[in-house]
């Protein structure tokens, strides 16, 4: 159905990310306490071709959360993201190639609503181009990471099923 985001379980054999057959990389890192904790996992169905997409915008917590086709734009997209003080970032080979600052806790811009129009359009613009054809990848990005909603979803902790309340393991 058009605009629900699906996160059921799905077992596949893979060797780790997977461009081809749209299995990529999903982490998050946790920003506020330095707890080092950085949850991973695999996503499908987000489309990107190349690079990666990070951002500070993810319910409930707002921690990072990066998808990526690769390990070195991911990298760079989140150091970007601490380096700007919270917003969205995108990486393309490795190189930020589109950013939107938030240094308002990572959430909020302090520039005119021109300017955020403007940045929030390159973004969208330039994740297309990435190949992710979601009509809004950046909102699904941050419904990936929010615990309190089924089934599956990722957090600095790892994999949880939050019907069962518990960490799950990404491999079998």
């Amino acid at each position: 159905m058009g605009g629900e985001l699906l996160t059921d379980e799905l077992v596949e054999e893979i060797s780790g990310i997977e461009i081809a057959r749209d299995i990529l990389e999903i982490s998050v890192l946790e920003r506020h306490h330095y707890s080092g904790n950085i949850g991973l996992g695999f996503v499908k169905g987000f489309g990107l071709k190349t690079g990666a997409v990070a951002s500070t915008i993810a319910h409930d917590s707002h921690n990072i959360v990066v998808i990526g086709t690769n390990e070195e734009d991911m990298a760079l997209a989140c150091n970007r993201l601490k380096a700007i003080g919270g917003g969205i970032v995108l990486c393309n080979g490795n190189e930020v190639t589109s950013e939107l600052e938030l240094p308002i806790a990572g959430l909020m811009s302090d520039k005119e609503l021109d300017y955020v129009i403007i940045k929030q359009k390159e973004l969208g613009d330039n994740i297309s181009v990435m190949g992710c054809k979601l009509p809004a990848p950046f909102i699904a990005m941050s419904f990936l990471a929010l615990p309190v909603i089924p089934k599956l979803k990722i957090t600095d902790k790892g994999l949880v099923d939050v019907e069962k309340r518990k960490i799950v393991s990404v491999f079998l």
